[in-house]
């Protein structure tokens, strides 16, 4: 039969129509399903997919499908609808968020599988969910964020997966690590899965070392003593009674007041006060020695308070003197907090804190209700470099085996050295505990230092190799960098340091934030170089030099390291060099005094030193220190000559008559270390070592009460009528521990430094 033009044209574009109808067809099959083996979830730009929530959903759901469609846009350039499962499209492919399958799973547990041609991000919980959408992201779509203004989204053409059937339950289930980073950047907790705070859960009000908020010395010493620890014969405020019946009966009150308040709340902690001085009447003695450990009348105390409140968790501590577990097995609803403050951090805790170990596993075997409390910085000194980091994971690993599912990283909360990279490994190891190390080192170093990235991983491997050669340092917690300076801070190393750290800043001169970025990282090494040169650790290392016509001027390497050290911190807002509060700014300040001192005259330099009255400990008991030209910090290991319980009485032979009008002398003030400033320095002067003449009495300006600064240092200034002396006594009157102060009933410290006559 003969066909018409027109009939020839309808069928032509009927048949046009229909190819290009198994086109797409193909196309959105290829867009559904790039292979027998995965899924392409997008392609060119384009998808063939929607994300698909509960009909029901929640608001965290939501959440986490949106946080989905936010990152797939990133990557891909598309942007996927989201709809409920009611309102699906049935010729696009899935990706499903939240359990839709309602599949019964444990309230952890993440789950990401592909059915047929759809994907399912899912998990027991909708913050499991949240965190299945972030493992997906990061496993799966190579998405990284490595702190809360630095994350690495690849873009990607083609949005492929391989097929997948992923499980995942972490070990420990709460994860806290200290640090601003997290507590000030939701989203950056969320993206490393960890908690916003530092005690979720609790009542803000309650949260540790609570025994003087239920009951504080001011409303209740002066009329019952008696509810109060009694240390050698003498009752004192620093801990509680726990056989007195009254005081249960008002800790239950405080209690219940506390969650009156915060309704929400579903954990108090029921815990000692920081220091060891509980009570030790007959009573509590009795239980304690029954019991093996101090830790006794706690379990018996707290258990009575948790049977008070039988759906909340009441929390306690294992610290210090009831860190280890008595015989009595805490009541279900008491919580184990277990602290280890105490341990070398040089190493694994189970290489080189056995005790603690031993403890960890001897509480295990009375709960399964424990909550780990470590320590993963130097509190007395942010900034110095603190070789620790490789001690993390095995650490971890030590909580985990022991069944602790609940970890208080206690970071600085504020920055410190290498902030970002500890805030970052810390939170990993926290979610899986199994990762490869060095692999997450190089990960973070690279992807957050950029070209610098290898010098940075360099000087992390080589200050960590060079304190396990030292296998006799005890890394301490409240320590100085002034005790390293034999051992992992020696000045060549600090040379060796200082030079990864230039080639850092070289290999990224063209990336001005990422130079930023190793600045920061560099802190640490450069204030450990300040503190070198403080102390005049070498002729390089000094706070002043001898110039070529003998004439002493600063060390123009200590202005420029003081000047960039203080600069980097303002830039980057950070304000504190240790938890006791002594600021950036008082550290310069308290720096440009001591190049001040240095280059002041001074008769006493390198004089003989005898002390009248026994030091202890510290700077070797060698009262020469006061003379060296080296001079302390903020910290009492940085060359503080100390006296505990008595008074200090050194005696300055000037090694011939001289004529001096004035004498200054540096104390150090650190309150909860009972380090307090002495309540009156006395100077005077002498030609024949035996008749002294007073030359001046000096009172503490700020005499010691609770809301005294913690960390200070003060200079007791004597100017007087030319004199002329042959010897010069000072003698600091030591100031008794009050009996508000958290150590009454042991003696307190003076620590002195640098004398300077002129």
């Amino acid at each position: 039969m003969h066909q018409s033009k027109s009939s020839k044209a309808t069928n032509d574009h009927i048949i046009m129509k229909k190819q290009r109808a198994l086109i797409l067809l193909l196309f959105g099959l290829c867009m559904v399903s790039c292979s027998d083996n995965g899924l392409t979830l997008a392609k060119s730009g384009k998808s063939n997919y929607q994300i698909v929530v509960p009909t029901d959903a929640s608001v965290q759901d939501n959440k986490s499908a949106q946080i989905l469609q936010e990152y797939l846009k990133k990557v891909s350039g598309t942007e996927l609808a989201i709809v409920t499962k009611d309102n699906q499209n049935i010729k696009k492919g899935k990706i499903y968020i939240g359990n839709t399958e309602e599949e019964k799973l444990h309230p952890e547990e993440v789950r990401i599988k592909t059915v047929n041609n759809d994907l399912f991000i899912f998990g027991g919980s909708d913050l499991a969910t949240q965190n299945a959408v972030y493992e997906f992201l990061e496993s799966h779509l190579g998405c990284k964020w490595y702190s809360p203004k630095v994350e690495s989204i690849p873009i990607l053409e083609t949005v492929a997966i391989d097929d997948i059937n992923y499980s995942y339950i972490p070990e420990i289930n709460t994860r806290t690590v200290h640090s601003r980073l997290f507590y000030e950047n939701h989203e950056f907790a969320d993206q490393l899965k960890v908690t916003y705070e530092a005690f979720p859960y609790y009542a803000p009000t309650a949260r540790v070392h609570t025994f003087h908020r239920f009951m504080p010395e001011e409303i209740f010493y002066r009329t019952n003593p008696e509810y109060y620890a009694l240390r050698d014969g003498k009752r004192l405020p620093t801990q509680l009674c726990l056989t007195n019946d009254k005081v249960l009966e008002i800790v239950k009150d405080s209690v219940a007041a506390h969650f009156d308040r915060h309704p929400n709340a579903t954990v108090i902690s029921v815990s000692q006060d920081d220091n060891q001085q509980h009570c030790q009447c007959d009573n509590c003695s009795k239980i304690d020695t029954k019991e093996g450990s101090p830790a006794g009348t706690m379990i018996h105390f707290v258990n009575d308070v948790a049977k008070a409140f039988p759906d909340k968790t009441i929390s306690t501590l294992a610290y210090q003197y009831t860190r280890k577990p008595p015989k009595v097995r805490p009541v279900d609803n008491v919580l184990i907090t277990l602290c280890s403050i105490e341990c070398d951090r040089s190493a694994p805790i189970a290489e080189k804190c056995t005790d603690f170990a031993d403890d960890l596993t001897g509480w295990g075997k009375l709960t399964d209700n424990i909550r780990i409390w470590d320590y993963t910085t130097q509190f007395t000194n942010f900034l110095s470099p603190f070789p620790n980091i490789k001690t993390l994971q095995p650490n971890i690993h030590l909580f985990r085996n022991n069944n602790a599912k609940w970890v208080f990283e206690q970071h600085s909360n504020n920055p410190s050295e290498l902030f970002e990279l500890r805030s970052y490994m810390t939170a990993k190891l926290l979610w899986n505990p199994s990762l490869d190390f060095d692999s997450l080192l190089t990960e973070f170093t690279n992807g957050y230092y950029h070209e610098a990235g290898p010098f940075v991983k360099q000087y992390v491997d080589l200050i960590h190799s060079k304190i396990k050669e030292d296998p006799e340092f005890f890394l301490f917690l409240y320590g100085d960098p002034s005790e390293a300076f034999s051992s992992y801070l020696s000045p060549s190393l600090l040379e060796e340091y200082s030079a990864l750290f230039d080639q850092a800043e070289k290999a990224v001169t063209d990336k001005p934030e990422v130079v930023q970025r190793v600045k920061m990282a560099r802190m640490g090494v450069d204030y450990a170089v300040l503190e070198a040169c403080r102390k005049n650790l070498t002729d390089n290392y000094s706070l002043m030099i001898t110039s070529e016509d003998y004439k002493q001027t600063i060390n123009p390497m200590v202005a420029s390291l003081l000047d960039n050290f203080i600069n980097t911190a303002r830039k980057n807002n950070i304000t504190l060099m240790n938890e006791m509060g002594f600021t950036i700014n008082e550290y310069a300040s308290n720096y440009m005094s001591a190049l001040k001192i240095a280059q002041k005259p001074n008769k006493a330099k390198g004089k003989k030193v005898a002390s009248l009255t026994k030091p202890k400990k510290y700077a070797d008991e060698d009262p020469m220190v006061l003379t060296d030209s080296a001079l302390g910090g903020s910290s009492f290991y940085a060359n503080w000559l100390g006296y505990e319980g008595n008074n200090m009485e050194v005696v300055v032979d000037l090694g011939e008559k001289q004529h001096i009008s004035s004498i200054s002398m540096a104390f150090l003030q650190v309150t909860n270390h009972v380090v307090f400033f002495p309540s009156s320095v006395t100077y005077y002067g002498s030609s024949d070592n035996v008749n002294f003449t007073m030359l001046g009495n000096l009172k503490n300006p700020a005499p010691l009460t609770k809301k005294s600064k913690v960390n200070d240092i003060h200079y007791f200034d004597l100017k007087f009528e030319p004199t002329e002396v042959n010897y010069i006594k000072v003698v600091a009157q030591n100031t008794e521990t009050p009996y508000w102060h958290h150590a009454a009933g042991l003696p307190s410290w003076v620590f002195a430094d640098e004398i300077i006559i002129d």
